[in-house]
């Protein structure tokens, strides 16, 4: 057996419902469904899920508001799902918290495809037990091994196994995918990272795999970098984490 997953579907069309049922019960979650905000954010709360889908016209409150509540009792995985492709909406939703968002219609294989990718990116987090050396931080060179458990920077500690980031002694909430997207970056130290190989990470992917990353996933990237820089207080102009090689993408700031 597998280890147990959990999703909380909170959808009022009926038959999208049904059908988030369906696909993820075949991936192996239990799941409850919600027709409503509230209820969503009480499931959410209740069983402490590994996903959310959640989509963004509700009848009581809005998707938006929904990411932000249940963003203060859960760390889980929220994909939101809305018929509106603008791009002020994709932005928002990932600014309330968000980790990743779909149009709709949706294919049910791309939705399978970005889930098992969230929850082996899940597991994986759980299963690193070392201790980062200052080997992790080269100056030049290949990007180092996923193995790395507690990772140290100017202050900041990041340990995948507890999921914590602490900045002086203070923890900091951060989203599945702002995490991982600070792991990348302090794992990868003075190589510069680029916004397709973040989202090629954000996809359970090799940097090099070359798969197609569309404009959309690039700033989708980048909205999550300024939601991560704001949450650190971290100034772009005077970086102490994560700096930016202009025209190129990102890496970790000098050792101070």
């Amino acid at each position: 057996m597998g280890e147990r997953r959990v999703a909380v579907v909170v959808e009022d069309d009926e038959d999208i419902r049904s059908l988030l049922e369906a696909v993820l019960q075949q991936s192996g979650f239990e799941v409850h469904i919600a027709a409503t905000g509230e209820v969503g954010v009480e499931l959410a709360e209740a069983h402490r899920p590994d996903l959310v889908t959640l989509d963004l016209g509700l009848p009581d409150i809005d998707g938006f508001e929904v990411a932000r509540r249940i963003r203060r009792v859960s760390d889980a995985h929220i994909v939101m799902l809305s018929a509106r492709a603008e791009e002020i909406d994709t932005i928002l939703g990932l600014e309330t918290g968000a980790d990743d968002y779909l149009t709709k219609p949706f294919r049910p294989r791309e939705l399978r495809a970005r889930v098992e990718a969230m929850m082996r990116r899940r597991t994986a987090s759980k299963a690193f037990g070392t201790t980062a050396s200052e080997d992790a931080y080269p100056s030049t060179g290949t990007l180092p091994v996923q193995q790395l458990t507690v990772l140290e920077l100017n202050g900041l500690v990041l340990n995948p196994a507890t999921h914590s980031t602490m900045i002086d002694g203070t923890e900091v909430a951060l989203t599945p995918t702002e995490f991982i997207i600070l792991n990348s970056l302090l794992e990868a130290g003075r190589v510069v990272l680029t916004k397709s190989d973040l989202v090629r990470r954000l996809r359970d992917e090799d940097f090099d795999a070359g798969t197609y990353v569309s404009t959309s996933d690039e700033r989708s990237v980048e909205v999550h970098l300024g939601n991560l820089r704001r949450k650190l207080r971290d100034d772009a102009r005077t970086p102490r984490w994560i700096e930016t090689v202009r025209g190129v993408g990102y890496r970790s700031a000098p050792r101070v």
